[in-house]
Protein backbone atom coordinates (compact mmCIF):
# COMPACT_ATOMS: atom_id res chain seq x y z
CA UNK A 1 0.00 0.00 0.00
CA UNK A 2 3.36 2.18 0.42
CA UNK A 3 1.78 3.88 3.04
CA UNK A 4 -1.38 5.11 1.16
CA UNK A 5 -4.98 3.90 2.10
CA UNK A 6 -6.57 5.58 -1.61
CA UNK A 7 -4.92 6.07 -4.12
CA UNK A 8 -6.70 7.74 -7.17
CA UNK A 9 -5.23 7.66 -10.50
CA UNK A 10 -6.50 9.63 -13.92
CA UNK A 11 -10.26 9.62 -12.54
CA UNK A 12 -12.60 11.51 -14.31
CA UNK A 13 -16.45 11.81 -13.61
CA UNK A 14 -18.93 13.35 -15.68
CA UNK A 15 -22.73 14.70 -15.15
CA UNK A 16 -24.20 15.30 -17.99
CA UNK A 17 -27.38 16.80 -17.20
CA UNK A 18 -25.48 19.67 -15.00
CA UNK A 19 -22.39 19.78 -16.95
CA UNK A 20 -20.29 18.95 -13.71
CA UNK A 21 -17.11 17.00 -13.92
CA UNK A 22 -14.67 15.79 -11.28
CA UNK A 23 -11.23 15.36 -12.88
CA UNK A 24 -8.30 14.27 -10.61
CA UNK A 25 -5.36 13.31 -12.54
CA UNK A 26 -3.56 11.68 -9.22
CA UNK A 27 -4.48 11.73 -5.43
CA UNK A 28 -3.11 10.25 -2.38
CA UNK A 29 -4.32 9.82 0.92
CA UNK A 30 -1.64 8.79 4.03
CA UNK A 31 -2.00 6.01 6.56
CA UNK A 32 -2.22 6.98 9.79
CA UNK A 33 -3.66 10.87 9.18
CA UNK A 34 -6.76 13.14 9.64
CA UNK A 35 -7.23 14.14 6.11
CA UNK A 36 -8.83 16.95 5.64
CA UNK A 37 -11.03 17.58 1.71
CA UNK A 38 -11.88 21.06 1.53
CA UNK A 39 -14.24 22.45 -0.83
CA UNK A 40 -17.14 24.83 -1.66
CA UNK A 41 -20.59 23.52 -2.07
CA UNK A 42 -20.56 21.61 -5.38
CA UNK A 43 -16.77 21.04 -5.52
CA UNK A 44 -17.08 17.43 -5.81
CA UNK A 45 -15.99 16.48 -2.37
CA UNK A 46 -19.17 14.20 -2.21
CA UNK A 47 -18.79 12.65 -5.30
CA UNK A 48 -15.65 11.77 -4.37
CA UNK A 49 -16.46 9.70 -1.94
CA UNK A 50 -19.20 8.10 -3.71
CA UNK A 51 -16.44 6.79 -5.97
CA UNK A 52 -14.32 5.59 -2.72
CA UNK A 53 -17.47 3.67 -1.57
CA UNK A 54 -18.29 2.32 -5.66
CA UNK A 55 -21.27 3.95 -4.56
CA UNK A 56 -20.43 5.87 -8.49
CA UNK A 57 -18.48 4.06 -11.10
CA UNK A 58 -15.83 6.70 -12.55
CA UNK A 59 -15.56 7.23 -16.31
CA UNK A 60 -12.09 7.05 -16.16
CA UNK A 61 -9.29 6.02 -14.09
CA UNK A 62 -9.36 4.18 -11.12
CA UNK A 63 -9.72 4.12 -7.71
CA UNK A 64 -7.77 2.05 -4.69
CA UNK A 65 -8.41 1.36 -1.07
CA UNK A 66 -5.89 -0.60 1.01
CA UNK A 67 -4.50 -1.12 -2.04
CA UNK A 68 -7.97 -2.99 -3.49
CA UNK A 69 -9.58 -1.98 -6.51
CA UNK A 70 -12.84 0.33 -5.47
CA UNK A 71 -14.81 -1.49 -7.98
CA UNK A 72 -14.06 -4.94 -8.06
CA UNK A 73 -12.86 -5.26 -4.82
CA UNK A 74 -15.88 -3.34 -3.37
CA UNK A 75 -17.65 -5.35 -0.75
CA UNK A 76 -13.71 -6.21 1.05
CA UNK A 77 -13.12 -2.49 0.80
CA UNK A 78 -16.47 -1.34 2.69
CA UNK A 79 -15.98 -4.29 5.85
CA UNK A 80 -12.90 -1.73 6.00
CA UNK A 81 -14.61 1.39 5.77
CA UNK A 82 -16.43 3.14 8.73
CA UNK A 83 -18.94 5.99 6.61
CA UNK A 84 -20.59 9.15 8.35
CA UNK A 85 -22.41 11.12 5.81
CA UNK A 86 -24.63 14.60 6.20
CA UNK A 87 -27.43 12.31 6.16
CA UNK A 88 -27.41 9.49 8.31
CA UNK A 89 -29.69 6.95 6.80
CA UNK A 90 -30.83 5.23 9.72
CA UNK A 91 -34.56 4.24 10.32
CA UNK A 92 -36.42 6.52 12.41
CA UNK A 93 -38.97 4.63 14.16
CA UNK A 94 -36.33 2.52 15.08
CA UNK A 95 -34.43 2.57 18.55
CA UNK A 96 -30.49 2.78 18.63
CA UNK A 97 -30.37 -0.98 20.52
CA UNK A 98 -32.28 -2.24 17.22
CA UNK A 99 -30.27 -0.04 14.73
CA UNK A 100 -27.14 -1.82 16.24
CA UNK A 101 -28.52 -5.45 16.22
CA UNK A 102 -29.34 -4.90 12.64
CA UNK A 103 -26.21 -3.72 11.74
CA UNK A 104 -23.80 -6.00 13.61
CA UNK A 105 -23.72 -8.97 11.76
CA UNK A 106 -22.59 -7.21 8.63
CA UNK A 107 -18.99 -6.43 10.36
CA UNK A 108 -17.40 -9.29 11.93
CA UNK A 109 -14.73 -6.48 14.33
CA UNK A 110 -18.20 -5.10 15.64
CA UNK A 111 -17.24 -4.08 19.55
CA UNK A 112 -20.64 -4.03 21.45
CA UNK A 113 -18.31 -2.97 24.33
CA UNK A 114 -16.71 0.05 22.15
CA UNK A 115 -20.16 0.93 21.29
CA UNK A 116 -21.46 1.76 24.88
CA UNK A 117 -18.71 3.32 25.48
CA UNK A 118 -19.36 6.05 23.01
CA UNK A 119 -22.94 6.13 23.63
CA UNK A 120 -22.38 6.87 27.11
CA UNK A 121 -20.04 9.43 25.95
CA UNK A 122 -22.88 11.27 24.06
CA UNK A 123 -25.35 10.43 26.41
CA UNK A 124 -27.08 8.67 24.26
CA UNK A 125 -29.49 5.44 25.36
CA UNK A 126 -30.23 2.17 24.08
CA UNK A 127 -33.51 2.78 24.39
CA UNK A 128 -34.56 6.24 22.61
CA UNK A 129 -35.92 6.14 18.92
CA UNK A 130 -33.32 7.30 16.30
CA UNK A 131 -36.35 10.24 15.29
CA UNK A 132 -36.49 11.24 18.80
CA UNK A 133 -32.52 12.65 18.42
CA UNK A 134 -31.80 16.29 18.03
CA UNK A 135 -29.64 16.80 14.62
CA UNK A 136 -26.66 16.52 16.48
CA UNK A 137 -27.25 13.27 18.50
CA UNK A 138 -28.23 11.62 15.52
CA UNK A 139 -25.07 12.34 14.02
CA UNK A 140 -22.81 11.52 17.12
CA UNK A 141 -24.74 8.11 17.02
CA UNK A 142 -23.90 7.86 13.35
CA UNK A 143 -20.08 8.59 14.42
CA UNK A 144 -20.36 5.76 17.22
CA UNK A 145 -21.32 3.09 15.19
CA UNK A 146 -19.22 3.58 12.49
CA UNK A 147 -16.36 3.38 14.97
CA UNK A 148 -17.46 0.24 16.92
CA UNK A 149 -16.80 -1.60 13.49
CA UNK A 150 -13.40 -0.59 14.34
CA UNK A 151 -12.25 0.51 10.77
CA UNK A 152 -9.14 1.36 9.29
CA UNK A 153 -10.19 3.92 7.56
CA UNK A 154 -13.09 6.78 8.27
CA UNK A 155 -14.62 8.44 5.16
CA UNK A 156 -16.71 11.33 6.76
CA UNK A 157 -18.72 13.54 4.48
CA UNK A 158 -19.69 17.17 6.02
CA UNK A 159 -19.93 15.36 9.27
CA UNK A 160 -20.12 18.78 11.29
CA UNK A 161 -22.47 21.05 8.63
CA UNK A 162 -25.44 21.96 10.58
CA UNK A 163 -23.91 20.97 14.45
CA UNK A 164 -24.04 23.45 17.28
CA UNK A 165 -20.47 24.39 18.35
CA UNK A 166 -20.74 22.00 21.41
CA UNK A 167 -21.53 18.97 19.68
CA UNK A 168 -19.17 19.70 16.38
CA UNK A 169 -16.46 19.92 19.31
CA UNK A 170 -17.30 16.84 20.88
CA UNK A 171 -17.32 14.83 17.34
CA UNK A 172 -13.93 16.70 16.72
CA UNK A 173 -12.37 15.55 20.00
CA UNK A 174 -13.12 11.98 19.19
CA UNK A 175 -12.01 11.61 16.09
CA UNK A 176 -8.40 13.09 17.40
CA UNK A 177 -8.03 10.72 19.95
CA UNK A 178 -9.53 7.72 17.59
CA UNK A 179 -6.35 8.62 15.65
CA UNK A 180 -4.27 8.80 18.34
CA UNK A 181 -5.06 5.59 20.08
CA UNK A 182 -6.54 3.25 17.95
CA UNK A 183 -4.56 4.80 14.11
CA UNK A 184 -7.63 5.12 12.33
CA UNK A 185 -6.99 7.37 8.99
CA UNK A 186 -9.58 9.82 8.62
CA UNK A 187 -10.71 11.14 5.37
CA UNK A 188 -12.71 14.17 6.36
CA UNK A 189 -14.89 16.49 4.02
CA UNK A 190 -16.01 19.91 5.06
CA UNK A 191 -16.23 23.22 4.06
CA UNK A 192 -16.50 24.19 7.33
CA UNK A 193 -12.57 24.91 7.55
CA UNK A 194 -12.14 25.78 10.96
CA UNK A 195 -12.90 22.73 11.93
CA UNK A 196 -9.55 21.11 10.59
CA UNK A 197 -7.24 23.81 12.46
CA UNK A 198 -6.44 21.86 15.09
CA UNK A 199 -6.92 18.18 14.04
CA UNK A 200 -6.19 18.07 10.33
CA UNK A 201 -2.69 16.79 9.27
CA UNK A 202 -2.99 17.16 5.60
CA UNK A 203 -5.19 19.13 3.20
CA UNK A 204 -6.22 19.08 -0.16
CA UNK A 205 -8.20 21.77 -1.78
CA UNK A 206 -10.96 21.08 -4.79
CA UNK A 207 -12.48 23.89 -6.20
CA UNK A 208 -14.75 23.30 -9.34
CA UNK A 209 -14.03 19.84 -9.41
CA UNK A 210 -10.33 20.25 -10.06
CA UNK A 211 -7.44 19.34 -7.73
CA UNK A 212 -6.49 23.20 -5.92
CA UNK A 213 -3.74 22.31 -3.55
CA UNK A 214 -2.41 19.87 -1.26
CA UNK A 215 0.19 19.49 1.00
CA UNK A 216 1.04 18.91 5.33
CA UNK A 217 -1.13 21.41 6.88
CA UNK A 218 2.05 22.61 9.08
CA UNK A 219 4.35 22.86 5.98
CA UNK A 220 1.20 24.75 3.30
CA UNK A 221 0.51 27.18 7.07
CA UNK A 222 4.32 27.38 7.77
CA UNK A 223 5.74 28.35 4.66
CA UNK A 224 3.38 30.93 3.60
CA UNK A 225 2.23 34.37 4.96
CA UNK A 226 -1.07 36.58 5.22
CA UNK A 227 0.43 40.77 4.36
CA UNK A 228 -1.56 43.34 5.27
CA UNK A 229 -0.64 46.80 4.90
CA UNK A 230 -2.23 50.57 3.71
CA UNK A 231 -3.80 49.96 0.11
CA UNK A 232 -1.01 52.84 -1.26
CA UNK A 233 1.23 49.55 -0.97
CA UNK A 234 -0.27 47.74 -3.10
CA UNK A 235 1.59 48.31 -6.42
CA UNK A 236 1.02 46.18 -9.48
CA UNK A 237 4.32 44.30 -8.10
CA UNK A 238 2.68 43.62 -5.27
CA UNK A 239 -0.87 42.75 -6.93
CA UNK A 240 1.71 40.03 -8.82
CA UNK A 241 3.30 38.52 -5.44
CA UNK A 242 -0.05 38.09 -3.30
CA UNK A 243 -3.05 35.99 -3.63
CA UNK A 244 -6.41 36.10 -2.87
CA UNK A 245 -6.26 39.47 -2.04
CA UNK A 246 -8.88 41.70 -0.49
CA UNK A 247 -8.99 45.31 -0.54
CA UNK A 248 -11.11 47.69 1.42
CA UNK A 249 -11.16 51.29 1.87
CA UNK A 250 -8.27 51.12 4.88
CA UNK A 251 -6.42 48.86 3.14
CA UNK A 252 -5.33 45.20 2.06
CA UNK A 253 -5.15 41.56 2.84
CA UNK A 254 -2.96 38.97 0.65
CA UNK A 255 -1.35 35.71 0.60
CA UNK A 256 2.27 35.79 0.05
CA UNK A 257 4.10 32.27 -0.79
CA UNK A 258 7.74 34.24 -0.32
CA UNK A 259 7.91 35.99 3.18
CA UNK A 260 11.37 36.95 2.07
CA UNK A 261 9.97 38.79 -1.28
CA UNK A 262 7.32 40.22 0.21
CA UNK A 263 9.40 41.91 3.26
CA UNK A 264 11.94 43.12 -0.06
CA UNK A 265 8.97 44.91 -0.96
CA UNK A 266 6.80 46.24 1.85
CA UNK A 267 8.96 45.93 4.50
CA UNK A 268 8.19 47.04 7.79
CA UNK A 269 5.57 49.12 6.24
CA UNK A 270 3.13 45.34 6.29
CA UNK A 271 2.03 42.86 8.98
CA UNK A 272 2.72 39.11 8.49
CA UNK A 273 0.87 36.64 9.77
CA UNK A 274 0.72 33.21 9.55
CA UNK A 275 -2.40 31.72 7.31
CA UNK A 276 -5.86 30.21 9.14
CA UNK A 277 -7.13 27.34 6.93
CA UNK A 278 -9.42 29.41 5.31
CA UNK A 279 -7.06 32.26 4.48
CA UNK A 280 -5.26 29.15 2.56
CA UNK A 281 -8.30 28.26 0.86
CA UNK A 282 -10.00 31.73 -0.06
CA UNK A 283 -6.23 32.89 -1.80
CA UNK A 284 -6.31 29.59 -3.76
CA UNK A 285 -9.63 29.76 -5.29
CA UNK A 286 -8.96 33.68 -6.07
CA UNK A 287 -5.94 33.03 -7.66
CA UNK A 288 -2.85 35.42 -7.88
CA UNK A 289 -3.35 38.71 -8.67
CA UNK A 290 -6.89 38.71 -7.85
CA UNK A 291 -8.58 41.67 -5.57
CA UNK A 292 -11.71 40.93 -3.77
CA UNK A 293 -13.12 44.43 -2.25
CA UNK A 294 -15.00 44.47 1.16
Amino acid sequence: MNGNVIEIAGLEKRFHKSGFQLSLPSLCVREGYITGFVGENGAGKTTTIKLLMDMLRPDKGTVRVFGLDARADGEAVRREIGYVGEETGFLANARLRALASMMRPFYPQWDDTALMRYMERFGLKPEQKFKSLSKGKQKQFALAVALCRRPKLLLMDEPTANLDPLVRQEVLDLLAEEMEQEGVSVFFSTHITSDLDKIADYLIFLHGGELLLEGEKDRLIDTRRMVKGRRELLTQQARALLRGVEESDFGFRGLCEDEAAAFALFGNEAVYEKPTIEDLFMAYTRGKGAAHHV
